[in-house]
């Protein structure tokens, strides 16, 4: 049956989906999974959407979204304009090429002493959204369960939704945010296939400790599941250690480990990020990958390549610098009477507003760029309906922006709490 969708309504799609076959579609599957269906079956906008067009129209500034506004070391942006100079213009190896394969186990042996092979444990991703699309895809579906932590990243709920698992989650309570290990032990069950890690963890700023990791590979052992861990924060904690959970005790053999340049290097719009694993698993994933993007970002391989071989002063400072922005944001949220809960790691710092006598967090964000100029994001819409309901005075702001962007937020949010009367 051919459905002709261009002249339709997004709920005209979704009946006549739901008409020409059971259940529902993959991109509602997606879209439910990442909070983007609305009650009666159509599709909304993303939060992010919505608070910048807010942003823009009211002049004010963005911290909603997680990226950097400036670039990475210029001398990693002079080495991709070289390579594209010298021809590498053309489709990259579909693992990725060797220089970034062998760049990236380097690394992993200098900071974790892990040591992937190149040539079989390793694949190089556009993003680590495609490397959690194709390991999610090629690892689970229907009947499977992938457990992740909530609040979660909410291209994880995308994906498992498109992967047709059924997404399980276990919370992250203030004012820590760590795991509670007795819920995350009764979230576990036979059918958990994944369990889905985000460490440094966004949006809760929260750097897992050692008990919280070991308990993860514990009941994944028990449960015959395997650990997928999203570390693209790696290097961006503030006084606490990164742990890799591949470098626990019984881990490696049944642990997939994403990571990307953009956040390190902020060169977000690059696009290269990688995985590493036990060769079955990397293999069941590549067969998947290679039919999303099949390669790319050929000229940046070599460039991201030669940032992972900067000295460690490199890494120092850029975690450094982030722990100062950190910093001065905090200030202006206390000044605004927020409850500040001070981020061990990532981008962003979140706040809960019921000091204030705020307890709808996603009316205050839309408030905030005309009110304050400044836009936040909602903790709830990282969340699906009960742990909505226990974030719903949270706002995370981020904080990755020009120190003096940083400081004129700080100083407008500190008038928040006047604003509110």
């Amino acid at each position: 049956m051919v459905i002709l969708l261009g002249t339709m309504s997004t709920a005209e799609h979704s009946l006549a989906l739901s008409n020409a076959a059971p259940g529902p579609a993959p991109w509602q599957r997606a879209a439910a999974g990442a909070n983007l269906l609305t009650a009666d079956g159509g599709l909304g906008v993303t939060i992010f959407e919505e608070i910048t067009t807010m942003a823009v129209k009211a002049g004010a500034i963005n911290l909603g979204q997680g990226f950097p506004d400036e670039d990475g070391p210029g001398a990693i942006a002079a080495a991709a304009r070289q390579a594209i100079a010298a021809g590498t213009n053309q489709y990259a190896p579909g693992k990725g090429m060797p220089v970034l394969r062998e760049a990236v186990a380097a690394h992993q042996q200098r900071f974790y002493g892990l040591a992937p092979d190149p040539d079989t444990e390793v694949i190089i991703t556009t993003g680590a959204t495609e490397a959690l699309a194709a390991t999610l895809l090629a690892l689970t579906g229907p009947g499977d369960e992938v457990l992740t932590f909530e609040p979660f990243y909410d291209s994880y709920g995308a994906m498992i939704g498109l992967s047709g698992a059924t997404h399980t989650t276990s919370p992250l309570r203030a004012p820590d945010f760590q795991p509670d290990l007795e819920h995350l032990e009764q979230a576990f069950t036979d059918r958990t296939r994944v369990v889905l890690v985000n460490n440094p963890h966004n949006p809760m700023g929260t750097v897992f400790n050692r008990e919280a990791l070991a308990k993860v590979v514990e009941l994944a052992e028990r449960y015959n599941a395997v650990i997928v861990m999203d570390e693209v924060y790696e290097h961006l904690t503030f006084g606490v250690p990164h742990i890799p959970v591949a470098t626990l005790p019984g881990a490696a053999e049944r642990t997939v480990t994403i990571s990307s340049a953009g956040k390190t290097f902020s060169f977000t719009g690059w696009k290269i990020g990688w995985l590493h694993g036990p060769a079955d698993l990397v293999a069941a994933i590549r067969t998947v990958k290679q039919f999303l993007s099949y390669s790319s970002g050929s000229p940046f391989q070599p460039a991201i390549a030669a940032a992972l071989a900067l000295d460690d002063s490199f890494y120092q400072g850029v975690a450094a610098g982030l722990q100062r922005k950190r910093d001065v944001l905090s200030e202006g949220l206390r000044r605004a009477g927020l409850e500040v809960f001070t981020p061990d790691g990532t981008y962003f710092i979140n706040v809960d507003a019921a000091p204030l006598g705020v307890t709808d967090a996603p009316a205050l964000a839309r408030q905030l760029p005309e009110l304050v100029g400044v836009a936040a994001i909602p903790v709830s819409v990282f969340c699906h309906a009960d742990g909505a309901e226990r974030t719903r005075s949270l706002l995370r702001f981020a904080f990755c922006k020009k120190i003096e962007v940083l400081e004129e937020a700080a100083a407008r949010l500190a008038t928040l709490q006047e604003r509110l009367g």
